[in-house]
């Protein structure tokens, strides 16, 4: 009963207040009307409650909206990375990694425009081993080709440092990025830079004389296996973070056939990995040029020349035979482990993705054994063998894609 009589009074007072206001605006001869007065500031009063909001979201997005877009962001610099090491795959085929014998981060952007900086170009180019052992004979016109080839890769590598670089600092200065990943996305800016200097590094190795040496010129295979390696986890890093963000976690209950199941699926991926790895050794030493044939090698399963370095370990690095060996073996052993994997998921009930997922992982298995094959038997044309390095990161996509399905829930 006092709360009741406790607000009326209020009401009251509040009325009262109401209409001595209205009067004294009334009496008012220079103010304005009253009535437009009030109109006026209810009118203020909504738009300031309106935009109030709007001003809030300028420059916030909710979190899932963010995430898709930074999502999609890091899957297509994961697709211009794949683009880099296809192009680069190219690039090796044709022989065309050493035509450019500088390095200038924006000079070299603007190429050759007239027939005497061609020419001048290509007098540098003579200087060097590559023209002096193996084109001794080659014309400007075959230069401008091999040039340009180089000349793409190293341009497209500039263009991924973009794609990279711009957008993670708007993010940043969007404030998008989670304490989590403004480490990610630091480790992967700063990676793709590292990629730039680590290749002129490998090509420098092409360009050295060795007068003790006459063999055909060409860039270090240890130099070349740490280029395509960093550039195969760029891509991983980055197709992995890309697709934690866009695919929604499934509910697996946790059993302990599922447990392996993952254990299963991580080493095979590491697997895959170490197959793709072994294949820039396979490139740097043109050992797919060797013992073209299948299964055997040559006509033995074991070939005599396997060790025939000293020490013995440096024929998994510098033996064209060993390199093809392991190349082979590796590949075997990939294919039967991604096939023991399919018929072990089918002990664990898993979701429609996860298993478009699998379904995917052995189809392009088995394709890109394939190639290799064929890429092998036809003595290795550059079109069957860029398709065969491209079906590599292909394979290890669907295990990258796989694994995520795979995740646990966050605790």
């Amino acid at each position: 009963m006092l709360l009741l009589m406790t607000l009326r009074s209020g009401l009251a007072q509040s009325k009262m207040q109401t209409i001595r206001f209205m009067h004294t605006a009334g009496r008012q001869k220079t103010g304005p009307n009253w009535r437009s007065f009030i109109q006026k500031r209810c009118k203020s009063t909504a738009v300031s409650e309106m935009a109030a909001p709007a001003r809030a979201a300028v420059g916030s997005l909710p979190n899932s909206a963010a995430e898709r877009i930074m999502g999609r962001w890091l899957l297509v610099c994961s697709g211009m990375v794949a683009g880099a090491v296809i192009l680069g795959g190219v690039t090796r085929l044709t022989e065309s990694g050493l035509s450019m014998v500088d390095w200038h981060l924006i000079k070299e952007m603007k190429p050759p425009a007239t027939q005497e900086e061609w020419q001048a170009e290509f007098e540098k180019y003579q200087q060097f081993p590559e023209f002096k052992i193996l084109n001794h004979d080659m014309t400007l016109n075959e230069f401008k080709f091999i040039w340009f080839m180089e000349y793409s890769h190293r341009m497209w590598g500039r263009a991924v440092g973009l794609a990279y670089i711009l957008p993670a600092v708007y993010f940043w200065r969007k404030g998008w990025f989670s304490r989590g990943m403004k480490g990610r996305v630091l480790g992967l800016c700063g990676f793709v830079c590292f990629q730039g200097l680590l290749g002129w590094y490998m090509v420098k190795s092409g360009l050295e004389e060795k007068p003790e040496s006459h063999d055909i010129p060409r860039v270090s295979q240890y130099r070349l296996a740490a280029h395509l390696g960093s550039a195969v986890v760029l891509y991983c890093a980055s197709l992995w973070t890309g697709l934690s963000l866009l695919l929604p976690r499934h509910k697996l209950p946790e059993t302990r056939h599922l447990l392996q199941l993952r254990r299963f699926t991580h080493w095979t991926t590491g697997l895959v990995f170490l197959t793709a790895l072994s294949g820039a050794f396979v490139a740097g030493l043109d050992a797919g040029l060797v013992y073209n044939s299948f299964p055997k090698m040559g006509d033995q399963w074991i070939p005599d020349d396997l060790l025939a370095f000293s020490p013995a370990f440096k024929n998994f690095f510098e033996n064209a035979t060993t390199v093809q060996f392991d190349h082979r073996i590796l590949g075997i052993s990939s294919v039967a482990a991604i096939t023991g994997l399919y018929y072990f998921s089918r002990r664990v009930p898993l979701p429609r993705r996860a298993k478009l997922a699998l379904n995917s992982l052995i189809a392009v298995a088995y394709l890109q054994v394939t190639l290799g094959i064929s890429t092998l038997l036809l003595y290795v044309p550059t079109p069957l063998a860029a398709t065969h390095q491209s079906g590599s990161l292909a394979l290890l996509s669907m295990a990258i894609w796989l694994m995520n399905e795979l995740r646990r829930l966050p605790k």
